[in-house]
């Protein structure tokens, strides 16, 4: 194969913006249709937001709003925010974000690694409270001096990014031959920026709408029902109010898309294709699968890769978070094994050892993030140490002493064991006395449960 020539070195990570590959997908079920990806992951950033930012930004100092040093607010779900502080920083603005407290970790302490202000608020209230991120946004740019609310909602330099860049790109690629392109709503900017674009240059191009069960949108378009807004997990689409910027008569047809099929899906484009995808990008694929099976002639089908998965690691690519979550099949017995988040017969419960230190037990605690650790030696239960634990056995001790001593010396041995084949109402006396339940089958260590493990089951029952 020949190499293709390499482009020369970039004067800044804001010429690297765009110019996103394409790839075809193999392996799906794809029905008589051809799908292609654009990896917007591959933007400096990791999203496609980067595109948005830019020309936000651009559009504000353009028209004088905003002004040397100036800071920029906004109300995000993560990318817009990061895509935001990529080209903002490097323009010299500071940057003052507020996101709902469901969004991933990674995503948080990528934003304040950069030296970015993060708000985080309420994602269970809706418009017109004063803790719903976008008026919280608007409020706070509000009472700052020199300082612009973007509003990616309602800023027309949103949709005008794709109609001028990743339209003409997503074109080009495909020689001209697009037949849909399937994208979700977050502030409406890429449906509506590449609606118009598609309108104009290929208008045999479908616009299709995948979308979370729980948003408006979809219902909307396909039924002209008007819902009660839910809840969904997947990140950064979906939507309780219908955006300005996002224009639903281009849409020609609409999914709604579960959690479940949104992660599996997402889960399945790594292990098939190799690409790690966030989970909006589950449930662009998810849609994008269900439009290419319902065609009965050939289609070459668009959709887009919208940020990169490594900001959901803890998330969507953790089993034990997406067991927890109730979004992954798992086999049911009946019994408090059905609450046991990480099994240890599966080699996901993480434990120590008796003549492990003390140093080592505190290490696999953060790692995890844990409370407690089994005490296993040769697959036998032999104790428990917590925090407490660990804190009582080296408060006191010499500084060369303190975490070089044995697991054994701080464990407590007496444990208080559930059989698996006990009731819900087992578990709230151990509870009560501050404890985890340490389940067994006979003698067999099964795993544990604590007070969240509870919750999650009856959120999960409820």
């Amino acid at each position: 194969m020949t190499a293709q020539p390499l482009p020369p070195p970039a004067a800044s990570t804001l010429d690297l913006i765009g110019g996103t590959p394409m790839v075809e997908l193999k392996g799906f079920d794809t029905g008589p249709c051809r799908l292609f990806v654009k990896l917007e992951s591959a933007n400096p950033g990791g999203s496609i937001k980067d595109r948005i930012a830019r020309s936000m930004i651009e559009a504000a100092e353009k028209d004088g709003r905003l002004k040397p040093g100036g800071t920029i607010v906004e109300a995000t779900a993560g990318n817009t925010g990061l895509g935001l502080a990529q080209v903002g920083i490097l323009k010299g603005y500071k940057l003052l974000l507020v996101v709902p407290d469901k969004m991933a970790r990674e995503k948080i302490q990528h934003l304040r690694a950069m030296g970015v202000d993060v708000r985080i608020t309420r994602s269970d209230v809706g418009k017109g409270h004063p803790e719903y991120y976008q008026d919280m946004a608007a409020a706070i740019a509000a009472k700052l001096n020199n300082a612009v609310y973007i509003n990616q909602f309602s800023n027309p330099a949103n949709p005008l990014a794709h109609e001028t860049t990743t339209g003409p790109e997503i074109l080009e690629q495909m020689e001209g031959d697009v037949d849909a392109m399937v994208v979700g709503v977050g502030s409406g900017g890429t449906l509506t920026g590449l609606g118009r674009f598609f309108a104009k240059a290929s208008p045999k191009t479908k616009m299709v709408l995948a979308d979370p069960v729980g948003s408006i949108l979809a219902p909307l378009v396909e039924r002209g029902e008007e819902i009660t807004p839910g809840s969904w997990v997947v990140e950064g689409i979906g939507e309780d109010f219908v955006p300005d910027n996002c224009d639903l008569a281009l849409v020609a047809k609409a999914y709604e898309i579960t959690d479940t099929e949104s992660i599996a899906a997402a889960r399945s484009l790594l292990v098939k294709a190799g690409i790690l995808g966030g989970s909006s990008s589950g449930t662009l694929l998810a849609g994008a699968l269900k439009y290419c099976r319902e065609q009965t002639e050939p289609k070459r089908v668009v959709t887009l890769v919208c940020d990169t998965g490594s900001r959901y690691l803890s998330m969507v690519y953790n089993d034990s978070w997406v067991l927890e979550q109730g979004l992954m099949d798992r086999e049911l017995h009946g019994d408090l094994r059905d609450l046991i988040a990480r099994g240890a017969t599966s080699g996901d419960t993480v434990t120590v050892g008796p003549d492990d230190t003390l140093l080592t037990a505190y290490n696999r605690m953060r790692a995890a993030d844990v409370s407690q650790l089994p005490v296993l030696d040769d697959g036998r239960l032999i104790g428990l140490i917590d925090e407490s634990d660990l804190l009582e056995a080296v408060e006191d001790r010499r500084q060369d002493v303190r975490f070089n001593q044995p697991v054994a010396a701080a464990m407590t041995a007496k444990l208080h064991t559930l059989q698996a084949g006990e009731s819900l109402e087992a578990l709230l006396p151990i509870f009560e006395r501050d404890e985890v339940a340490i389940v067994m089958e006979g003698k067999e260590f099964l795993g544990l449960i604590t007070r969240i493990d509870l919750i999650n089951y009856l959120r999960r029952a409820a």
